[in-house]
């Protein structure tokens, strides 16, 4: 209650002074410029809880993916189930997530990524492919539309210099990865192109995955006022599913797939896996009208060939996606006030034959289900941005939410026959205020309202059966934050948050069906500190120390279900603590030393708090040499390990799961090495 007030009080502050604003007399060099909600401004002007992921966050880790990178952003988590099999939660959102992704929104280079559905596969995604990743924490349904979770703003990498990279690495448990990539082109054309295979035989039973991946992004300039960008990727991944364990069958051999019971064969039996091919295209043009208006339009498709032999069954599918968004901004400046308007829609339509059949040991055998699934969303939105004399920076935004299901069971298990359903159309307004006290201090506070409705996957659960009567979620997160630098060398960023959210949607028995849950109360507090400095020996070049952490009372509130009430306890699947704490260390310019520690609380596995998955601290390290051979050529060896403390732990645990069957282990202790050189072309 105190937090909202503050927040309030401080929306409510007066907004105009008389004194007219003073350019900035210190220029603070290699600002980061934020591009989240339309803002293009350095992150201490932008009103927002955010975490930014660079290619240098990602090169400090194994580069088989950008999990660990991305666990160092307090408040956001991402899990990996088995090689290739991720969900990614920001502030709590992985009680909707028993496997995949969901409840946030997912765009690739400007354009959603998200399907219509509201499912995300982000193991689609090379790691040599995201350049950037902007995390927006908390309810982005103003400009981005539906979801309360957040939303993440990936994009691929465009170098001006023309070169060519050319990478391999191998490690632990069969791991071996060989990228190759070029950036050629002109000032007038510039494309990237990207190719990678990546293979595991994992370290549980069941758990091997291969992947390629080949993409390209390109710009160019078709004038002096306008560009287009275009953006390419084909995926064929493939990997297994080992299931969850038992506490006792997790504790006598983590590595082994879920074994046969008395009613079903094993994860081994049924050669359970998932087998994905998916293109993905969209073009993106900008035009600037004059030096106030520009517009941004764009278009994209997908299709995904989707097959899925599970324990249960044996799932088919294919997804036809395909939608656009378009934004135009007016900018203005007066005597006292300067600003940016900025409109726009965006529209997603889906559409995917999915067929059941039974899974006799890894064939395909009787049909169960034969359905059709159809959904489309339009959202319209606006933004007010406002710089205030006194360096006051107001947003105003909100949008308008339309979404239509419909379901189409044309054979197999009854009911047969359609169903549709017609959501509520939901405004969803924003509000957003920072003071910027000088180039070192800025305090900022935001009040937005989320929405978001089941996805597909939801209303047609692994069970089959279609729940037409599942309602959206919406809830309103009031933030409070501070950031800036004290002596230059030393950052910070603090951000408390209370999300209110109603009808919440909670998996059941590990993901078969969902459920309303009543509301649930998330309050929570992120933290990040790092001090830098050079050194102008000529051994020692730098040192950077880090931290971050997130801390957290996310409860249910109002829950009962089945006659047994929930309220008050732990929301399920979320640790209540994260810390993260790092050192980069270069040496001679040429020599790095990365060192990253991450521990996590206790974990709640079902909503009656009576099954906790155990605390977990982890550390690694990753070493390199970087220089440059002949014809001034960059070269990088390094060499890593993950998880050197051999700590036992479950990763991505089945929530909520039916026989107590909650657990994944984790990779143990495992290593990696790897070169990487890259020349440079004329």
């Amino acid at each position: 209650m105190v937090l909202r007030l503050a927040i309030i009080s401080l929306c409510c502050t007066s907004l105009f002074a008389q004194e007219a604003p003073r350019k900035d007399s210190v220029r603070v060099l290699n600002e980061v410029i934020v591009n989240a909600y339309s803002y293009n401004h350095s992150l201490r002007e932008s009103p927002v809880a955010l975490g930014i992921i660079g290619a240098k966050e990602i090169a400090r880790f194994n580069p088989v993916s950008i999990l660990s990178a991305v666990n160092t952003i307090p408040g956001v988590r991402m899990e990996e189930r088995s090689p290739g099999s991720y969900r990614f939660s920001i502030r709590g959102s992985t009680l909707r997530s028993p496997f995949g992704v969901r409840n946030v929104k997912f765009y690739w280079n400007g354009l959603p990524l998200t399907d219509g559905g509201g499912n995300t596969y982000l193991n689609l995604l090379d790691v040599d492919a995201i350049a950037r990743a902007e995390i927006i924490k908390g309810p982005g349904a103003s400009l981005y539309g539906a979801g309360t979770g957040g939303v993440v703003l990936l994009t691929s990498p465009i170098n001006k210099q023309n070169q060519v990279q050319v990478a391999t690495s191998g490690g632990s448990f069969g791991l071996q990865r060989y990228q190759t990539s070029a950036f050629l082109g002109n000032s007038k054309a510039r494309v990237f192109v990207n190719y990678a295979h990546q293979q595991a035989d994992g370290y549980r039973q069941q758990t091997a995955m291969r992947r390629d991946v080949l993409n390209t992004q390109g710009e160019f300039s078709l004038g002096s006022k306008s560009t287009l960008q275009t953006t390419v990727f084909y995926t064929d991944i493939y990997y297994q599913t080992p299931g969850g364990l038992t506490l006792s069958q997790y504790n006598t051999d983590p590595r082994q797939a879920r074994p046969p019971s008395k009613t079903t064969a094993g994860a081994v039996q049924q050669q359970a896996a998932v087998r994905n091919k998916t293109i993905y295209g969209g073009a993106s043009y900008d035009y600037q009208w004059n030096d106030k208006w520009s517009t941004k339009a764009g278009l994209y498709y997908s299709y995904t060939d989707f097959t899925n032999p599970s324990i249960l069954n044996y799932e088919r599918r294919n997804e036809y996606n395909w939608g656009g968004r378009t934004t135009t901004q007016y900018e203005f400046e007066g005597n006292k006030v300067k600003g940016k308007l900025t409109f726009g829609l965006e529209f997603q339509n889906f559409f995917s034959p999915l067929t059941d059949y039974g899974n006799k040991l890894g064939v395909q055998d009787t049909l169960q289900t034969d359905d059709r699934l159809y959904s489309r969303f339009l959202i319209g939105f606006t933004q007010l941005e406002l710089e205030l004399p006194e360096k006051f920076f107001l947003t105003v935004g909100s949008s308008a939410n339309f979404l239509n299901y419909k379901f189409n069971r044309v054979g197999g298990i009854p009911p047969i026959g359609e169903q549709t359903r017609h959501f509520e159309p939901v405004v969803s307004p924003r509000l957003a205020l920072l003071k910027k006290f000088n180039e070192s201090f800025s305090l900022f506070t935001s009040i937005s309202k989320g929405f978001s409705p089941p996805s597909l996957a939801e209303v047609r659960p692994s069970s089959g059966v279609y729940n037409n009567s599942l309602a959206p979620e919406q809830g309103i997160s009031y933030e409070l934050g501070v950031r800036g630098s004290i002596f230059k060398n030393i950052s910070f960023d603090v951000v408390a948050y209370d999300f209110e959210l109603s009808q919440t949607i909670v998996s059941q028995n590990g993901g078969q069906y969902f459920i309303n849950a009543g509301n649930t109360s998330q309050k929570g507090l992120e933290t990040s500190l790092s001090w830098q400095q050079d050194f102008s020996s000529a051994i020692f070049s730098n040192l950077k120390i880090w931290t971050s952490g997130n801390f957290t009372k996310y409860r249910f509130v109002n829950y009962a279900h089945d006659g047994v009430s929930y309220s008050g306890n732990q929301i399920t699947g979320t640790p209540a603590n994260t810390v993260a704490i790092g050192a980069d260390i270069l040496l001679a310019k040429t020599f790095y030393c990365n060192l990253t520690t991450y521990s996590a609380g206790r974990i709640p596995l079902n909503d009656a708090n009576t099954d906790f998955a155990s605390a977990y601290f982890l550390a690694g390290a990753r070493i390199g040499y970087k220089n440059q051979i002949r014809s001034k050529t960059p070269l990088e060896f390094f060499a890593g390990v993950d998880n050197a403390f051999d700590q036992r732990y479950s990763l991505g645990n089945d929530i909520n799961a039916v026989g107590s069957r909650y657990y994944n282990a984790a990779t143990a202790r495992n290593f990696y090495f790897g070169l990487k050189i890259t020349p440079k072309l004329n």
